[in-house]
């Protein structure tokens, strides 16, 4: 087990106070802390180097490309990928589909053709789909689950046909948990001839990613799920299917060759990072992956897996009137509830009274409440750097509340 006190020394925000209580962060799944080696870092690029990438023959740009460039390089070993020009710098995961949406399937969709996604994904892959598929003339179809929020693999099976050209599928739920079981998914789609893309928003720092063995064709997370700056992210893809791919936006640094009688495009990665990119958050983010080498994925996700336990077993024990939503027999650090009688909201707003950040809401999973006949639910979501104790006062504040409704 990682030595959490520790951890937390390493995060600014943890040593605060909100309305007078001792800050409990238990939002994790919107964006976690930011340890201070990612501050500073942003800081040290706008004090030291600050200069664009790529373009100029001057120090300061060879120092910052430098850097830029040694994230995309952590990023290919962190997900093992065969190259570092298979990763793709994005704004985020919503950026990474949408730019697959655009790309690939812009050029690979027609009239009847299916993208299958499941029940329980955000709505950043949910919309895209939509969107290209209306534009096509294809069809976006949600694969089922139960009640205990797994993907119904047996229904998944049934709907795969050769009209099956992409399924985008979560890794790990934002709302509930669940981990999917991404290989299975993946095995049985490419045998029908289908593309895959991932989504790893809640997967890349808690499970091991490898894109190689999972044989995925597009795999997309978020910095700042990973302790990273906001606004920054990746897009894995293999290959041979990025070089088959037009480019998403036209600009600077997409291009070879330009002219008014035509233009050629860059090579990957290039070819899709148009314009000037967020260099101070890529730099960052790279130091965000380093920060979770250093302190070890596998060790960190233990430490989430025993306080998500522990979460889950004392919110059944002492408040009875709590129903668990997503009882997934394989979960990350997600705790997703509601309270009888009691409207999610009102009981966020009381425990933030309290210092405590929970989410409450449809978290962006309005398909998937509707499925549960929910508005929404309270979403309690874990990261290394939180405390068996923080849980207590998390549960006693709670009890207070159900006491208050009496």
């Amino acid at each position: 087990m990682i030595d959490v006190e520790q951890l937390r020394k390493e995060f600014p925000i943890l040593s605060t106070e909100v309305n007078g209580h001792p800050l409990t962060y238990f939002d994790n799944g919107a964006t976690n802390q930011k340890p201070k080696v990612v501050i500073d870092a942003l800081e040290e690029y706008y004090k030291g180097y600050n200069s664009n990438v790529h373009r100029g023959a001057h120090t300061l740009a060879d120092k910052a490309t430098g850097a830029f460039e040694e994230t995309r390089t952590l990023l290919q070993k962190f997900i093992n990928a065969a190259k570092s020009e298979e990763i793709i710098f994005t704004s985020g995961t919503t950026e990474g589909i949408n730019l697959v949406a655009q790309t690939y399937g812009k050029t690979n969709l027609s009239k009847g053709d299916e993208i299958l996604v499941s029940t329980m994904e955000h709505h950043s892959n949910i919309v895209p789909w939509q969107l290209i598929a209306a534009e096509k003339g294809a069809t976006v179809r949600p694969i089922p689950i139960s009640d205990k929020g797994e993907i119904i693999f047996e229904e998944f099976e049934k709907m795969l046909s050769d009209k099956v050209k992409i399924v985008s599928v979560v890794h790990a739920s934002n709302a509930l948990g669940t981990v999917n079981p991404v290989e299975k998914i993946i095995e049985r789609a490419h045998a029908f001839g289908a593309k895959v893309l991932i989504d790893g928003a809640q997967s890349a720092a808690h499970l091991p990613i490898d894109v190689q063995e999972l044989d995925c064709d597009f795999f997309v997370s978020s910095a700042h799920k990973m302790f990273g700056p906001t606004g920054m992210g990746f897009l894995y893809g293999k290959e041979a299917i990025l070089n088959d791919m037009p480019p998403y936006m036209g600009g600077g640094e997409m291009i070879k060759e330009v002219s008014f009688d035509g233009t050629s495009f860059n090579t990957l990665p290039y070819k899709f990072e148009a314009g000037t990119p967020n260099i101070a958050d890529t730099i960052a983010f790279g130091k965000a992956i380093e920060f979770i080498n250093k302190w070890g994925k596998e060790e960190m996700a233990a430490h989430e897996a025993a306080i998500l336990k522990y979460a889950t077993e004392k919110l059944k024990k002492e408040v009875p009137t709590a129903k668990i939503i997503g009882e997934a027999e394989n979960k990350v650090c997600v705790l997703s509830f509601i309270i009888e009688n009691i409207h999610n909201y009102d009981v966020g707003m009381m425990l933030d009274a309290r210092g405590i950040a929970v989410r409450t809401g449809h978290h962006c999973t309005q398909p998937l409440m509707a499925r549960y006949g929910l508005e929404g639910t309270i979403r309690a979501s874990f990261s290394a750097y939180n405390t068996f104790e923080e849980v207590d006062r998390f549960i006693e504040g709670l009890v207070r509340i159900v006491k208050m409704f009496g």
